[in-house]
């Protein structure tokens, strides 16, 4: 069974179009973050100004001198210290950009004309501890890796469906299966398609969050993600965690998307014999439901939710409300995954098996 799975598993990576759709991923990868990094701009209102490099360590500067717990104090102190001094010529200070910390701020206890809009820290969050930092480099991250999972999602869809479909155009099935039998086959491809969707999701979690601590350090991971600035979604989460959990439930997301597609891509690829049949089947089942007008705030979201492409869409499944006993419901994307692995997987190996000719 193991050269069986060896055998699958260099077939996909011989494939020209699989080694496109993974040195492409990589590429998009290294080329979303570094533009990432190289747009960033911070100033600290007075003499320091800078973009890229510069900016970030701007920024870090100036969470450093605020970090820790956030209280109606530092409030008062940020508000003093980033006081607009020049006319601002009609536009609204909430929505003002001088620095991260800055427009984190603003974008909450500001009024209009910059001065403090007379709400607390507990108006704001309620009983929520906020530990502030650092954390605009991770998450810009987290945003950039929303696009890098839907491609890769792609990527995967690209490298699984031909496990099956191009087996009905060749002979190598026919070889395979007389020596080794139906069931020994197709269990072996699909555990090949699982392996490629497991270890291809890891190495892009990997290389992102290397590019993000040569980009950005490892500040900030364990501050809050609801004190940042306000063109950052992550911020209005309704509920406080860190960074650094972001992260955790945002890979844990993709793996689960990654998995969930594995079982449709499988099975699509072995109820079809043109791969490019196969191949539109896929994308339009996994890639169509985005197109429903559902929002967040929709009950039948939940269930919409939890398909493959909303568990790496943003942070969709974090926006929604925990539930009574405090669990994220993000957490129903895992039980979501093995269910469309599991009935894919089955039904691919079933099928593959009836199309084969001994």
């Amino acid at each position: 069974m193991k050269k069986l799975i060896l055998f699958e598993l260099r077939k996909v990576f011989s494939k020209r179009l699989s080694l496109i759709a993974l040195v492409g991923i990589f590429l998009f990868s290294a080329l979303i973050s570094f533009s990432a990094y190289q747009n960033k701009y911070a100033s600290d209102g007075m003499n320091a100004e800078g973009s890229g490099k510069a900016a970030v360590e701007i920024d870090k500067n100036i969470a450093t001198k605020y970090e820790g717990l956030l209280t109606d104090k530092k409030v008062q102190q940020m508000m003093n210290d980033f006081a607009p001094t020049h006319d601002l010529h009609g536009l609204n200070a909430v929505y003002l950009y001088q620095n991260a910390t800055q427009s984190a701020v603003f974008s909450r206890f500001s009024d209009k004309d910059g001065k403090w809009n007379g709400l607390s820290v507990s108006d704001v969050f309620g009983d929520e501890k906020i530990k502030i930092g650092y954390v605009d480099g991770w998450l810009s991250t987290s945003r950039n890796m929303v696009r890098v999972f839907v491609a890769l999602v792609l990527a995967v869809i690209v490298m699984l469906v031909p496990i099956f479909s191009s087996e009905y155009e060749g002979v190598d099935n026919i070889i395979l299966t007389s020596k080794y039998g139906k069931s020994k086959c197709a269990t072996a491809k699909v555990t090949a398609g699982i392996l490629i969707a497991i270890l291809t999701t890891t190495m892009i979690a990997v290389f992102n969050l290397l590019l993000a601590c040569a980009f950005y350090g490892t500040e900030g991971l364990d501050c809050s993600i609801l004190f940042a600035s306000s063109d950052y979604v992550e911020a209005f989460i309704p509920f406080n965690i860190t960074c650094g959990t972001l992260l955790k439930y945002q890979i844990m997301l993709a793996f689960t998307s990654t998995l969930s597609v594995t079982g449709i891509t499988l099975f699509l690829s072995a109820i079809s014999k043109n791969q490019i049949v196969a191949f539109v089947a896929t994308m339009t089942i996994v890639f169509f439901p985005v197109l429903l007008p559902i929002t967040e705030v929709n009950p039948l979201f939940r269930l919409v939710g939890l398909l493959p492409i909303y568990h790496v869409l943003a942070v969709s499944l974090l926006s929604v409300e925990q539930m009574s006993n405090g669990m994220l419901y993000a957490i129903w994307a895992i039980p979501a995954a093995f269910i469309f692995l599991g009935i894919g997987t089955f039904f691919s190996r079933r099928m593959f098996a009836k199309h084969q000719v001994i």
